[in-house]
Order: structure tokens, then C-alpha cells, then sequence
């Protein structure tokens, strides 16, 4: 069964700072037209910083969208043309002045593929060197460790819910687990 949906139209709606907006005019496979709002964001890196005593490197930080203080693993967004690993280095230190003698990869996701273009890379960094976080004028964040099996604790029990640090730090677990 063909399943794909062929644009064409493209009416910009918004073009921001970080996010452009479009409503598109799509042919579905049955011939029909539909719209389809379509969010498009450069992506972005997300790092689970391990330490050798098996703390994370977490990050809170206050969301507007949901107005509350949200527990995160570190992560920021691509800038035009940048490679993914040159941002995993960067945003790590920004935000909690850590370095890496190691980055696994452990892959991407799709954010909301029901009207978002946007993928975070998730890596896993370790052997970390502590430094001095700099952050960008407009970030305001604390960072604190906490050891990765009370994060799965606390994922498990639904309190915490920000989907790149939910699937980071269970693919992170994985991950580890496969190596040993």
C-alpha cells in the first residue's frame, strides 16, 4: 500500500529565531487534499554526562511552555551547518563546564513527526573533566548529579518527563548495559 503523501503547496506562515511554520497542501495516497502544519526546527544534541561513580550531570532549567522547573539531561540546538558532535562538545560545557575523553553515539529521534521536523542526537559522554560552565545570557539553569539508577527510578515513576532525557538516559543504561 502506498502510504506517502505528496506536498504541493507551501504557505509560510512564521519564520522565527528558532522555528519556521508552514501550512502545506498534501495529495493523500487516496488522491484527496488535506493540510498539514508543518514546524521545522534546525535539531538539536542531548549528552548523558556519566561520571565514573555512576552520577549523571543534570540540568534544571524553567520551560515556558509547561511554566514549571524541568530536570533534564544537558542539550541545546544546532547551529546552521554545525556538525553534531562539534554541538555535543559545546553544549556540555556551556551548560556544566564538563569535558569528555569519550562520546558514544547513541543515536536520534524524532521529536513529534505528527507536525515537527526536528531530531535530537543523543550521545553518552564519559572519562569527564569538570571545568566552568558559560552560559548564554538568556539560560538560567542549576546543575546537580544524580546516580543514573535513581533517574530510572524516577522515570518509572513518572516524574521525569522530558522525552530527550527519558529516552537518553534508558538508551544510556542500555547502552552500558551491552558493553559489560
Amino acid at each position: 500500500m502506498n502510504l506517502i503523501e505528496k506536498t504541493i503547496g507551501k504557505e509560510e506562515i512564521f519564520e522565527g529565531k528558532i522555528i519556521k511554520v508552514s501550512r502545506d497542501t498534501v495529495e493523500l495516497p487516496n488522491g484527496e487534499l488535506a493540510t498539514r502544519e508543518l514546524v521545522e526546527h534546525p535539531g538539536g544534541v542531548a549528552v548523558v554526562a556519566l561520571d565514573n561513580e555512576q552520577n549523571v550531570y543534570m540540568v534544571r532549567q524553567f520551560r515556558y511552555p509547561f511554566q514549571q522547573v524541568v530536570l533534564e539531561i544537558p542539550a541545546g540546538k544546532l547551529d546552521p551547518g554545525e556538525e553534531i558532535q562539534v554541538c555535543c562538545i559545546r553544549e556540555l560545557e556551556e551548560e556544566t563546564g564538563l569535558s569528555a575523553d569519550r562520546l558514544d553515539y547513541l543515536g536520534r529521534f524524532m521529536v513529534s513527526p505528527g507536525f515537527c521536523k526536528e531530531w535530537i542526537h543523543i550521545y553518552l559522554a564519559r572519562n569527564l573533566t569538570v571545568g566552568k560552565a558559560h552560559l548564554d545570557p538568556d539560560e538560567f539553569l542549576e546543575v546537580e548529579t544524580i546516580p543514573l539508577d535513581t533517574l530510572i527510578d524516577m522515570i518509572m515513576r513518572d516524574e521525569i518527563q522530558d522525552g530527550k532525557t527519558v529516552i537518553g538516559l534508558l538508551k544510556a543504561q542500555e547502552f552500558i548495559r551491552r558493553e559489560q
